[in-house]
């Protein structure tokens, strides 16, 4: 038999001193991680593409608020890169859900946020997480995955429903908030504001200063919603400002 002068190969050795065919490391990790990194720019690239499409093209669309837009492509990126970068430290599902949860049920104080916007918020979040988590789905799966977010949010860009919309009132005729007068209270209301009144709900009542409050539900023209109805005060402007 032929012996061999050179020493038999050790699996420890290749272990204690890493995998030399990843690049040169610092402290253990890898300065610089070629198919890593390639793989990052390809999903976040495509998670952006298709948030974008559903913030510019059906929710801009539909409402033409540009505050949110902004916001929702924010938001994209944040819970994108959170959720993909910690996909190799081994959360427990009950954490990972609960820090969907949070992201989920954020509110805003600056103002109200409509379930619309609350609902694109949740669903951008959702598209986000999925692509981000999705390292061992096929591409074919995940591509068909947002494709469908991308039809459910373009049939519902594409209604057309009568948006009822309110505001807050306070009218000095008060004689006309009687049940009885509720026909001649509409009419006054439609006269005043150039609105389709649906229905007129009495609140507070002040026979000191003869006022009282209305919350008027109104027929809103355009099918856009209006994000300063409940706003009565000077104060609650400003902070949209």
């Amino acid at each position: 038999m032929i012996q061999s002068d050179f020493p038999e190969f050790d699996p420890s050795i290749a272990q204690q001193y890493g995998d030399m065919s990843s690049g040169p490391a610092f402290m253990g990790i890898p300065i610089f991680d070629n198919d890593a990194l390639i793989q990052l720019f390809l999903r976040f690239g495509f998670n952006m593409l298709i948030c974008w499409i559903i913030i510019r093209y059906f929710y801009y669309r539909k409402s033409e608020r540009k505050d949110f837009v902004y916001t929702f492509a924010l938001f994209s990126v944040t819970i994108f890169l959170l959720i993909y970068l910690l996909n190799d430290v081994k959360l427990q599902i009950g954490m990972g859900l609960g820090l969907f949860a949070i992201f989920g049920i954020l509110r805003y104080r600056t103002e109200q946020v409509s379930i619309r916007e609350m609902t694109y918020l949740f669903t951008i979040i959702g598209i986000s997480v999925i692509n981000g988590l999705a390292m061992t789905l096929s591409y074919s799966t995940l591509i068909a995955t947002n494709l469908l977010f991308l039809f459910v949010t373009l049939v519902e860009s594409r209604l057309v429903v009568k948006h009822i919309s309110s505001k807050i009132v306070l009218y000095e005729k008060i004689d006309l908030i009687k049940p009885e007068k509720i026909e001649e209270l509409k009419a006054d209301l439609e006269n005043r504001t150039g609105l389709t009144i649906l229905k007129v709900e009495v609140g507070h009542i002040d026979f000191l200063r003869d006022v009282a409050f209305l919350k008027v539900n109104y027929l809103l023209e355009g099918n856009e919603p209006n994000s300063i109805d409940a706003m009565t005060k000077l104060g609650q402007f400003n902070q949209i400002v």
